[in-house]
């Protein structure tokens, strides 16, 4: 990447910083977590320097003064190749008593070690960042306003991304050391990252890979049921039965599933269970997601014309590169991101909810006309069957598509390209 790209995680950052002692900043390799982080740190410690590791170590256990001693905030990049910087670092905030002290990133959560979860109550938060959305690679405009919509706002954009370039943008994913350059190179590090899923990074989860080919067909099949809330014993049948000879037990099966959430590959979307007037029974299962849709097509050797060529598996992947970025932006305005299915086939591929318990309803087409007004006619038949004596009402109901246009419907949908949106 030749120049920084602003990121959302930015100013999110700062704030954090005033009132915290620390930040740890986790997501997957690669998505920029390091970058972003020097952009506001005045000291740097780079951990994964093998050439420094004994020292840093040595100094942590033994001299943890000097180790944190520098203008703060102090970044400590991927702490959890000397696990004590945790402890020693709480230590730290505590004699201190000042927000802003240092900055901890980390693509692996160490498998086995629940410190993080607890022992940083108080002292250290934590801020997840994802691949680069739409908005942050400045391929969407941002004209529409997910915020906006909470409050009811008049929408009217346009967007001149076209399917290709959504196929594109898909393939090469959020990465950020894919931006500005040739279209060649950017979908070549979607696939490095994948390959370097099945050798040697996944050994900094505590996993060393036995058959790196097990990998490989695990990835496949996740890839294959993306945007299904497919179990993942499901996913295991998938793997055997496209692979005669298979020996991939359910032993194994949990040890790679385990290792792919330590390093944030696998971002799965929760359930949401809201208080519905009808019978039906709500699904609990997650639908499934990497963290990024580029780790799909990579797996599985799509490019950016096999997309154009395969509709019904673009939409997927589509929706799923959707999520990634409602994600993020729900993380700006301090929600969350959920799906709703029911046993009446009422569903919602994403719900927005803020922590006043305003929520959206969202649904994602690829296509325009009848593909919208078939969205739009679920959003309302589900926001019909919400039961507000219990919960408020859903704030909007939204369509993203890769159409042209924005705009509120007569029947109040908003309709929005993905290439208009931002937080």
């Amino acid at each position: 990447m030749d120049r920084y790209y602003g990121r959302l995680a930015d100013s999110m950052l700062r704030d954090l910083l005033g009132f915290k002692g620390a930040v740890l900043i986790t997501g997957p390799r690669w998505c920029g977590k390091s970058t972003t982080a020097s952009m506001i740190a005045k000291t740097i410690l780079y951990i994964q320097d093998r050439s420094r590791r004994s020292e840093y170590e040595n100094l942590v256990n033994e001299y943890p003064e000097m180790f944190f001693s520098g203008e703060t905030p102090i970044l400590i990049d991927e702490w959890q190749l000397i696990p004590s910087i945790w402890d020693q670092a709480r230590f730290e905030i505590d004699k201190r008593k000042k927000p802003g002290q240092f900055i901890l990133t980390g693509s692996v959560t160490p498998l086995g070690n629940d410190d993080t979860e607890h022992s940083g109550i108080g002292r250290i938060t934590r801020m997840h960042m994802g691949t680069m959305t739409l908005f942050e690679s400045e391929e969407s405009n941002g004209k529409v306003s997910v915020g906006d919509l909470f409050r009811g706002e008049r929408i009217e954009a346009r967007s001149d991304m076209r399917l290709e370039d959504y196929a594109f943008c898909l393939c090469r994913g959020g990465w950020p050391e894919s931006m500005d350059k040739s279209d060649d190179i950017a979908l070549k590090i979607a696939e490095d990252y994948v390959m370097n899923l099945t050798e040697s990074v996944i050994d900094l989860a505590g996993l060393k890979i036995r058959n790196p080919r097990n990998m490989e067909l695990l990835l496949k099949a996740y890839a294959r049921r993306l945007c299904t809330p497919s179990s993942l014993a499901d996913i295991r049948r998938d793997i055997l039965a496209n692979n005669a000879g298979s020996s991939f037990n359910e032993k194994t099966m949990t040890e790679y599933v385990n290792a792919l959430n330590a390093l944030f590959v696998l971002e799965d979307l929760p359930a949401w269970n809201p208080s519905i007037r009808s019978r039906a029974r709500v699904q609990s299962s997650p639908v499934r997601h990497f963290s990024d849709p580029s780790i799909a097509t990579s797996a599985l050797g799509v490019s950016p014309s096999a997309l154009i060529g395969d509709l019904n598996t673009f939409g997927l992947y589509f929706e799923s590169m959707c999520i990634r970025d409602l994600r993020t932006y729900a993380a700006c305005l301090g929600g969350r991101l959920f799906h709703y299915r029911d046993s009446n086939g009422l569903e919602a591929d994403a719900v927005l909810v803020l922590k006043n318990n305003d929520y959206g309803l969202i649904e994602i087409k690829l296509g325009q006309n009848a593909s919208v007004d078939n969205g739009a006619e679920t959003l309302k038949k589900l926001a019909a069957t919400i039961d507000t004596e219990k919960m408020k009402k859903p704030s909007f109901l939204l369509v993203v598509n890769s159409g042209e246009t924005a705009y509120r419907r007569s029947d109040g949908v908003y309709v929005a390209p993905l290439a208009c949106l931002r937080p």
